[in-house]
């Protein structure tokens, strides 16, 4: 370790979860058998167990990539830690960032985040606590036999409709998965109570809910897991009849074999390309003659995107959200272990346990590798969390009764700005960690403004009002807005424009100024803007007006910026598009404010990251996630392309007529825009799942951050509400009297923010819940 850098200069002892995926022909897929990662970066350290010894650590880096590393034992394990920055668990959990925080135990982690508050006050999501949980309890994707475990909810996979308002198509999530019938209940207590080897402890279960075999059984049609599935089997697939072919059989062997008490992964919320065999592979035929193929799903289910689309929803039901602490008391809690373990039919084979044994007490060789099989191969306990019951998640009605009833206003203020000048950029900053909420605003005149956001602002029917600027200070104004003017502007003459806020030179003239031009950080503390006739995008300070930084890495104009996502203060990456048809990717540093160089350290030249090249056309559009590592760009010619932020290319999309807008949902649903009037949406592997017309020319759009909407703004003044997946046009706000040049959400969902081209900014209220499924299903029957 040295010059600022974590160093493996020779290959690491490669120390795979499951020691016969270790083939040549599966470690082509790995990443960072010699590398070199920049101390700057790691933004989040884990301990993490290694054969169930606290051998480990999983370093999360700023490029949301997670790396995981074994050592010999653990007071190594301490000395490394003690050599990394002091980042702690990171500010996502709510931890303070020490060396102490990263050497907490996973119960003691739990205890200290306010997560399963945010839980029971529904302020996060099912899937994402459950994500939570996994990640403290030390399970994590870098290790097939600590894979991330989700339960199974559903229970009906024969009929032609799913109804998520009826009970008896849930799981009990109160019992395991191996005790949900009476009679498998009753074999595994007799195994239990008539277990009589003394060197053994008596269990329920001799196979885990959760081993390598399992997740790769689930994952075996997508790489790189094909390839593991195929070295786990000496070097074929298993036979056709062991093969996971349909989803109604894997559930029907869960409730009758004793040897099948598999749990769920989390991909099989959100990733339909489990289900499908698009590589081709061949896999047989099973013995009743079926050739096996795509997995067989529900009759109820159109797609595996509508799979995955119900099954989500009904995760996040509210008939699973009141009971699936009772699960998590069973993976996760009080019902894992001693005797609430026994009462709940949960035992498992002792050396699935944390501190079941110790390998350095083992003397024989033989004996010591038989065990690290056993434990690598037959799945590993979670750490147990808690040690009483979880708490339950609020009721949705009994927590808010009138959070369903529909608003009977949709306006809820305007704000006129008196230059006139079209709203061309809206940036809704309204985390409520913020301690200054903000919507920053660019008009066409390049004027910014940070307009204040009042969080505590609460509906009522009295309080709609329009404001306009040169009608007296904000003192007088006679009723409470949730919107506050910049005051730098509120006084301001439109002829002398103020220079702290002006983004300083004229933009080249052969571009139409839009929305595709700007993004800021979170904290509304930069502004990063591009098309500047020198070829660069430049990062301006919001407090001075300053030029941060002149970032210069293209041959010509930088047509369009976008930025991944991020949480406040971190990291992210910021793509650039380019009349030169290529992409750049950049790493911006959240946490001291600049693009960074090559290493990452404060004074270099910014250095781009990747340079992604295939376009032959001006680029006009930009997505980019670093979650799911993916850069999209779209250029005049209708050309979409994939890249990784490698900058790999993965998909190539033709469409007809130039990409306008790209946008893409935390699921990897694509929005797509051609011409500014066609919406397409395309899956993560560019298949294409939907197209409609709009009559109108659409200037913009933006998608939530829960993933499930889209929102437009087009030239015709309306603002409507998509649906995703499938694309449905759920809404449409009332016509405005100018064109709507840009558009945003504030982050607890319930305002929209128009920038119209008369230079207003239009707050609509917001309604998700009477668009969302439950609601329209469950609390509005539709006639």
């Amino acid at each position: 370790m040295s010059g600022g850098q974590l160093a493996l200069p020779e290959a690491p002892i490669v120390r795979p979860s499951c020691r016969r995926c270790a083939s040549g022909q599966v470690l082509r897929y790995c990443e960072s058998l010699h590398a070199r990662w920049n101390l700057l970066e790691i933004r989040a350290i884990f301990l993490r167990r290694y054969l169930l010894q606290n051998v480990a650590i999983e370093m999360f880096l700023a490029s949301r990539t997670a790396v995981m590393l074994a050592f010999s034992d653990e007071e190594t394990v301490k000395k490394v830690v003690y050599q990394l920055p002091r980042v702690g668990v990171g500010v996502k959990y709510g931890l303070p960032q020490s060396r102490k925080t990263s050497l907490m135990t996973p119960r003691q982690l739990f205890r200290h985040s306010d997560m399963c508050i945010k839980w029971q006050k529904r302020e996060i999501s099912n899937f994402d606590y459950l994500m939570f949980l996994n990640t403290v309890a030390g399970r994590t994707f870098n290790d097939l036999s600590q894979y991330p475990v989700f339960p199974w909810i559903l229970t009906n996979y024969t009929s032609d409709t799913l109804d998520l308002n009826v009970a008896s198509n849930f799981r009990d999530l109160s019992k395991p998965i191996g005790a949900l019938s009476e009679s498998r209940r009753k074999f595994f207590n007799e195994r239990y109570t008539s277990w009589s080897d003394d060197s053994i402890p008596a269990f329920h279960y001799g196979t885990h809910y959760s081993t390598p075999a399992f997740t790769l059984n689930w994952l075996m049609r997508i790489e790189p897991f094909a390839s593991m599935y195929i070295s786990l089997n000496d070097g074929k697939f298993d036979h056709p009849d062991r093969i996971f072919n349909s989803v109604k059989e894997t559930w029907e062997h869960c409730q009758r074999d004793s040897h099948d008490v598999k749990e769920l992964i989390p991909e099989l919320y959100y990733l339909p390309e489990v289900f499908r065999n698009s590589n081709s592979f061949e896999l047989g035929t099973r013995d009743d003659g079926q050739k096996v193929e795509d997995v067989q799903l529900p009759p109820w289910a159109q797609s595996p995107e509508h799979f995955v689309l119900m099954h989500r929803q009904a995760l996040e039901s509210d008939l699973v959200s009141c009971q699936l602490n009772q699960w998590i008391d069973l993976i996760f809690g009080y019902k894992q272990r001693g005797a609430e373990a026994v009462r709940a039919t949960n035992v498992f084979y002792h050396l699935t346990y944390e501190g079941a044994i110790d390998l350095k007490t083992i003397d024989n060789p033989a004996q010591v590798e038989a065990v690290e099989q056993q434990i690598s191969s037959f799945g590993q306990t979670p750490a147990q969390l808690l040690t009483e019951a979880h708490p339950p998640r609020h009721s949705v009605m009994s927590m808010a009764p009138t959070m369903f009833r529909r608003l009977e206003d949709d306006l809820c203020m305007i704000m006129k700005y008196i230059s006139n000048s079209a709203v061309v950029s809206l940036a809704a900053n309204t985390f409520h960690q913020l301690p200054n909420p903000t919507v920053v605003s660019v008009a066409n005149n390049l004027v910014f403004s940070l307009n204040k956001w009042d969080n505590s602002y609460t509906y009522g029917g009295t309080q709609r009002s329009a404001l306009n600027l040169d009608a007296g200070s904000p003192e007088t104004q006679p009723v409470q807005l949730p919107l506050t003017a910049d005051p730098q502007l509120a006084t301001a003459s439109s002829a002398q424009p103020i220079p702290k806020r002006h983004l300083g030179d004229s933009f080249d003239q052969r571009l139409a100024i839009t929305c595709s031009n700007f993004v800021t950080t979170t904290d509304s503390r930069f502004i990063f803007a591009c098309g500047y006739p020198d070829y660069s995008f430049r990062v301006i300070d919001t407090d001075t007006g300053k030029v941060r930084q002149a970032v210069y890495g293209h041959g010509d104009v930088v047509t369009c910026i976008a930025r991944s996502e991020t949480s406040l203060f971190s990291d992210c990456y910021v793509a650039t598009g380019s009349m030169d048809c290529t992409v750049v990717l950049w790493h911006w540093n959240g946490q001291q404010g600049y693009i960074a160089g090559e290493y990452n350290q404060p004074g270099e030249t910014p250095s781009p990251r990747s340079i992604l090249t295939g376009h032959e056309a001006r680029i006009t559009a930009l997505s980019v996630s670093a979650e799911h590592g993916l850069v999209i760009s779209g250029c005049e010619d209708g050309v979409v392309l994939f890249h990784t932020t490698a900058g790999d290319l993965l998909r190539r999309i033709k469409g007809k007529g130039p990409v306008t807008q790209l946008a893409m949902s935390r699921e990897c649903l694509l929005f797509a825009l051609y011409d500014s009037r066609r919406i397409v949406t395309y899956s993560a592997t560019a298949r294409l799942l939907n197209e409609v017309s709009y009559d109108d020319r659409i200037d913009c759009v933006t998608v939530t951050r829960d993933g499930e909407f889209a929102i437009t703004g087009a030239q015709n003044g309306r603002i409507v509400i998509w649906r995703l997946f499938p694309l449905t046009k759920l809404y449409t706000y009332q016509a405005l009297d100018s064109a709507v040049r840009s558009v945003a959400v504030t982050a607890n969902h319930r305002f929209i923010l128009g920038g119209l081209d008369s230079g207003a900014i239009v707050v609509f209220n917001a309604d998700f819940n009477r668009w969302h499924y439950e609601y329209k299903n469950r609390y509005h029957p539709q006639k």
